[in-house]
């Protein structure tokens, strides 16, 4: 298992310090020129064992870079003030010379040192985003505030270092047991306005962990903006698919947001319950939201039109068959799911015999959140109460299980987050383990 090693960090602190500091030595013996290279050497090759117990070499990279950043602040706190000592004791060093030796060899020792890690970090690490990125490239010259910036990334990076070890480690311990491995495939239907794709899956990085943990996953693959009925249809095609491909009798469906509606409606109203054994809603808005009704009965119909038009030219290019923004909307207010649910109602006794459950999440603080549900939390707050930053909490219940995700803390757990559409690590939940629980809890219930 991945752990810590402060002994590393402390002695290669010491190298990297020590060999600038001995510059200061040369008139005494060149072999202190030696001296300063083997341990300028020797720093930059022990950040490697820090390394040791990291899974795989992007973070094991990604640790070394890291191990030189949380050294080089606090050799700074020794030889900058070597450095400002020395310009009183020049007669005593025997003039400026060693002075500027020191300074020069030094400058070029941490320059070098500094961006190698910095260097490293940036191409390895998957948690420090763009803005990060940017931010650190523009306080990188603004003394103080550099430290605190370089501070933050480490952390960040320390932190995802330590977090993706221990889950391949933990991956390693239960491979065997194939946790994930459930009696019938895993079908995930996406949500509004995204389609399932090879490269940006819509479900980040959860995919990827349940198929490690031994799950079979396939894809619901309909329009990424359709009216319930269309998407419906398509997500009855897909059922079949699997059922042909795997020679399955059902499914488990895990479905996000509308796709929860599209599944449902799929089930009741198009003869595909005796081919489905479990359904899985997430942040699906099974009572509608107030704010998509507010904003679709509200808006100017010109700005519906070319909002609409510029959305439904670029989801065709993308792959949408008949894509529809209205329709799709539509579906989702308020109004809309009413329609559905009493289109429905009739029907819903098709589930008895198929396992339900839903969960949702809600979102602490628009400003913790990431773009645009930050934007709109407090539009959906003002609608439908507590929310995600799109679903209001009270339509997330459906099934005959029910399961409310929060966190402590200023963020919560948005819309997005449910779905891992940042690949983003979240302080008190574990978008991952959270869907390995789910299928898990699939496999013990023999579905």
């Amino acid at each position: 298992m991945y752990r810590e090693r402060p002994a590393i960090k402390v002695l290669d602190g010491i190298l990297i310090t020590g060999a600038c500091l001995s510059t200061f030595l040369y008139e005494i013996s060149n072999w202190f020129i030696a001296l300063t290279v083997v341990m300028a050497i020797a720093a930059f090759i022990l950040p490697g064992f820090h390394a040791k117990d990291v899974a795989g070499a992007r973070l094991r990279v990604c640790s070394y870079g890291n191990t030189i950043l949380s050294v080089f602040p606090y050799t700074l706190l020794v030889v900058i003030p070597v450095f400002i000592a020395s310009l009183f004791f020049t007669e005593q060093l025997g003039g400026w010379k060693p002075v500027i030796v020191y300074a020069c060899v030094t400058i070029g020792i941490l320059n070098a040192y500094f961006w190698t890690g910095i260097i490293l970090v940036y191409l390895t690490s998957k948690q420090i985003g763009l803005s990060k990125r940017l931010i650190g490239i523009f306080c990188g010259m603004i003394p103080v505030a550099n430290l605190f910036v370089l501070s933050w990334i480490v952390k960040i990076a320390t932190r995802e270092i330590r977090e993706e070890s221990e889950r391949y480690w933990r991956n390693e311990a239960r491979k065997a047991d194939q946790v994930c491995k459930t009696r019938y495939p895993i079908l995930m239907v996406h949500g509004v306005f995204f389609r399932d794709s090879e490269h940006l899956n819509y479900w980040g990085r959860v995919p990827e962990e349940l198929i490690k943990n031994g799950a079979t996953v396939f894809y619901g693959g309909q329009e990424s903006a359709g009216d319930v009925h269309t998407c419906a249809l398509q997500i009855k095609k897909a059922i079949v698919r699997v059922l042909q491909e795997t020679g399955a009798e059902k499914v488990n469906i895990i479905a996000h947001s509308k796709g929860g509606l599209d599944s449902r409606y799929c089930i009741s109203m198009l003869g595909m319950a005796p081919y489905v054994a479990s359904l899985t809603t997430v942040n699906t808005p099974h009572r509608g939201c107030e704010f998509a009704e507010y904003l679709m009965n509200n808006a100017p119909e010109k700005l519906k039109n070319t909002v609409a038009a510029a959305y439904n030219k670029g989801a065709r290019a993308l792959g949408d068959i008949n894509p529809d923004f209205v329709k799709a909307v539509t579906d989702l207010t308020k109004d809309g799911v009413a329609r559905l649910n009493a289109e429905m109602a009739p029907m819903e006794s098709q589930f008895n015999g198929i396992y339900t459950q839903s969960f949702g999440s809600k979102l602490n603080h628009a400003t913790s959140g990431r773009f645009p549900l930050n934007m709109s939390y407090y539009f959906v707050k003002y609608f439908d109460g507590y929310n995600d930053g799109l679903v209001g909490e009270d339509s997330f219940k459906w099934g005959s299980e029910y399961h409310f995700l929060t966190n402590k803390g200023l963020r919560g757990i948005s819309h997005a987050d449910m779905i891992d559409l940042n690949r983003e690590n979240i302080d008190g939940f574990d978008v991952r383990e959270f869907y390995i629980g789910v299928v898990h809890g699939l496999k013990e219930r023999g579905l």
